[in-house]
C-alpha cells in the first residue's frame, strides 16, 4: 500500500469513527498542498459537509487528529478553513522514493489489451510539408507514445492525400514547363519541386482569371473558365479513367514526393507503422451508404443525393453521396474507417486533424454510431489550433509557406548561434557539437509546440523557443546535462548509491521532499496526458520537475555534505530526476543530451 492509500485508508475510518458515514475511495480525493501552506497533501471537506454535520474548520481538525494518532506516515496537519492540510513523516519520503527507483517500469503501465489508431501528418503530395506540419506531426507522434505509456497497442497511422485536383495542378505545371527537369538535376527535394509547380499553377491560373477578366468575362466565369484549370480538371479525368500517361506522371511525382517526405519525417523524428493512400480509398464507403438507406439512417432526395439527418443531434442534414453516385469526403471517410477497423479490430482510433475539421469529424462519428459500429465510442479527433509566426498567416498556394525544412534548419543553427554565445561546448567534437545543436534545435521546436494545450492557436516565436531559461525545451536539456555531469562526478569519487539503503536518513531538506514528491506525480502525469490526448500536460510537468530539481540543487549540498549516507541520497534522488526527465521527454519525441 503506497502513502495516498494508507491516508485514504484513514480517512475511510475517521469518517466511519467521528461521523459513523461510509466513503469509497473513489470519493476520497488527495490534492498537492498549496505552496504557501505546510504539507505534502490536502483533502478538501467542504463536500462532506451534510454528512459530518460540523463546521468546516471542526470537520478537517476531527480528521486531521484521527490520521495524526492512526496513520504512521501523517506527523502533523493544519487547518486552513475547509482544507485540511498534512504534514508527512521522514520515513514516508524515503518509502515513496524507495518505490520510485526500485520500480523496474517506472512510467509504463502494462498492457490494458486495448489497441489504438493515431493517424496525424496526412500530406498532400503537391507540396512541401510546413509549419502547421510541424504541430500536427509532433502531437501525434507524442500522443501515440502517450498512449503506448498508458498500455495501449498503438499504430501509428498516416492517410496520405495523393489525389484530386490540387494534385493534378502541379502535374499540369509540370508537363506545361518543367522541361523534364527532376530533383537530381535541380539538386532539390523532391517535394520541394512538386511545391514549386503548385506555386507556378496558381501564378498562371490568376494571369489567365486577369486576361478573361479584361477581355470582358465576369470574375465568376473567368475563375471557372481559365484555360489552366480546365487543363488541370481534364487531368483528373484522365487520372480517374487510369490514361497511361496520366498515371506515369503521377506516380513520378509521387515518387519525389515520397523521398522528400521521408528525409523530412527523419529529421522531425515521427514514423509510421502503416500508410494509407486516397487514391487507394477514395472510390470506398458506397457500400456503406446503401447499408445506411437499409437501416433508415440514410435518405435520398429526389434529385437521388443520399443525406443523413442530425438536427436532432444538434447539427443539420449532410450529404453523404451525390445524386450522380459520386463520392464525397463523408463518403470516402466512412470507408476509410470501416478499413482502418478491419484492418486492425482498433478499440480506439484518434484522428489528428486541425480545428476547421471540427464539423466534419463531429458529423462522421455521429454517422458511424449511428451505423452500430463497434469501434463507434472509440472515436476521437484531436483538434488542435494553427500556429501563426509574428509574420501572420500562411498561404500553401501562394508559396507564403514557413518550409519545415527551412524552419528546422533555422532552429538548428540559431541552437547552434546560441551554444556557441553562451560557451557550452567546450571539449566537444566537431561531430559531437553538430549532434548537440540538431538535439537543441529540434528539442527547442517540438517543445515550444507541444506545451500549449492543442485546442488553442498559438504564435510561435523561435528565439523565445531556443533560450536556456524558462519555459523551454532547452532549460529542461541543460538540467538533464546538469544532472548527468553530477553523476560522471559522483562515479569518479566512488560514491555508491545505487543499493544504498536509506532508511537512516533522520531528516530531509524542504527541497528534497518537494523533488520526490513531484517524481512521485509523473505516472499521474502520464495517465492525465493520455486521457486527454494532451501533451502539454507532460510539457507542463517536466518544466516543474526541471524547476524543482534547480531549487533542491542551489538549497542543498551534495558533494559538500558532511554525512555520506545523504551524499548518497542526494545522488541517488539526481540519478532518479534525470531518468524521469529522459522518459518524459521522450513521450515529446524529445532526445536528451548528457553533456553541454
Amino acid at each position: 500500500m503506497n502513502t495516498q492509500e494508507s491516508i485514504q485508508n484513514g480517512i475511510q475510518n475517521a469518517f466511519k469513527e467521528h461521523f459513523e458515514v461510509e466513503l469509497t475511495k473513489d470519493q476520497i480525493s488527495l490534492v498537492p498542498t498549496r505552496k504557501e501552506f505546510e504539507g505534502t497533501y490536502t483533502f478538501v471537506v467542504f463536500p462532506f459537509l451534510r454528512s459530518t454535520k460540523k463546521s468546516p474548520e471542526e470537520s478537517a481538525r476531527l480528521i486531521g487528529e484521527y490520521l495524526k494518532d492512526n496513520v504512521p506516515e501523517v506527523v502533523d496537519f493544519n487547518v486552513v478553513k475547509g482544507f485540511l492540510n498534512l504534514v508527512l513523516g521522514n520515513a514516508s519520503w524515503i518509502d515513496l522514493f524507495e518505490n520510485i527507483r526500485s520500480n523496474p517500469s517506472f512510467g509504463q503501465k502494462p498492457s490494458n489489451g486495448q489497441r489504438v489508431m493515431v493517424e496525424y501528418s496526412s500530406p498532400n503530395t503537391n507540396k512541401p510539408l510546413h509549419l502547421g506540419h510541424l504541430r500536427n506531426n509532433f502531437l501525434g507522434y507524442s500522443v501515440a507514445q502517450i498512449l503506448e505509456a498508458n498500455g495501449y497497442e498503438v499504430i501509428k497511422a498516416n492517410l496520405v492525400n495523393d489525389r484530386g485536383i490540387h494534385i493534378c495542378k502541379s502535374m499540369v505545371a509540370y508537363s506545361k514547363f518543367g522541361n523534364n527537369e527532376t530533383p537530381e538535376s535541380l539538386g532539390i527535394k523532391g517535394d520541394h519541386l512538386a511545391g514549386k509547380y503548385y506555386v507556378l499553377f496558381d501564378k498562371e491560373y490568376k494571369k489567365e482569371v486577369q486576361k478573361l477578366i479584361t477581355e470582358g468575362k465576369s470574375k465568376e466565369q473567368a475563375e471557372k473558365e481559365a484555360p489552366i484549370l480546365l487543363e488541370a480538371q481534364n487531368m483528373l479525368r484522365l487520372w480517374e479513367a487510369n490514361d497511361p500517361e496520366v498515371v506515369a506522371l503521377w506516380k513520378k511525382m509521387n515518387s519525389w514526393v515520397y523521398e522528400g517526405f521521408e528525409e523530412t519525417y527523419r529529421k522531425m523524428g515521427v514514423s509510421f507503422d502503416k500508410y494509407y493512400y486516397e487514391s487507394d480509398t477514395y472510390l470506398l464507403g458506397k457500400d456503406i451508404v446503401e447499408e445506411g438507406l437499409k437501416k433508415g439512417v440514410f435518405f435520398q432526395k429526389e434529385d437521388k443525393s443520399t443525406w443523413v439527418d442530425l438536427s436532432s443531434e444538434g447539427l443539420d442534414e449532410k450529404l453523404v453521396l451525390r445524386g450522380d453516385g459520386t463520392s464525397v469526403y463523408m463518403t470516402q471517410d466512412m470507408g476509410t474507417a470501416d478499413l482502418k477497423y478491419n484492418d486492425f479490430k482498433l478499440d480506439k482510433s484518434v484522428y489528428v486533424v486541425g480545428n476547421e475539421q471540427d464539423y466534419h469529424f463531429d458529423v462522421l462519428f455521429k454517422i458511424m454510431r449511428k451505423l452500430g459500429r463497434p469501434y463507434g465510442d472509440g472515436l476521437f479527433h484531436l483538434s488542435y489550433g494553427m500556429v501563426d509566426l509574428p509574420s501572420g498567416k500562411m498561404k500553401s498556394r501562394e508559396g507564403t509557406v514557413v518550409d519545415a525544412d527551412d524552419l528546422m534548419d533555422e532552429m538548428i543553427q540559431t541552437a547552434e548561434n546560441h551554444t556557441k554565445e553562451l560557451g557550452k561546448i567546450d571539449g566537444f567534437t566537431p561531430e559531437q557539437a553538430t549532434e548537440l545543436y540538431e538535439i537543441l534545435g529540434m528539442g527547442a521546436l517540438k517543445y515550444f509546440l507541444l506545451k500549449v494545450d492543442p485546442k488553442k492557436r498559438m504564435l510561435f516565436n523561435p528565439q523565445e523557443s531556443i533560450e536556456f531559461q524558462g519555459n523551454t525545451g532547452p532549460f529542461i536539456q541543460y538540467s538533464h546535462a546538469r544532472i548527468k555531469s553530477i553523476l560522471r562526478k559522483a562515479k569518479q569519487l566512488g560514491i555508491e548509491y545505487k543499493s544504498t539503503d536509506f532508511s537512516g536518513i533522520s531528516s530531509l531538506h524542504e527541497s528534497e521532499q518537494n523533488l520526490i514528491f513531484i517524481l512521485g506525480e509523473f505516472e499521474k502525469k502520464i495517465q492525465l496526458a493520455g486521457q486527454e490526448y494532451s501533451p502539454s500536460v507532460i510539457a507542463q510537468y517536466l518544466f516543474d520537475l526541471a524547476k524543482d530539481y534547480n531549487r533542491f540543487y542551489a538549497d542543498v549540498a551534495i558533494f559538500q555534505e558532511d554525512d555520506p549516507l545523504l551524499v548518497s541520497f542526494r545522488v541517488a534522488l539526481s540519478e532518479m530526476t534525470a531518468k524521469t526527465i529522459k522518459k518524459g521527454m521522450g513521450l515529446l519525441g524529445i532526445s536528451v543530451p548528457d553533456r553541454m
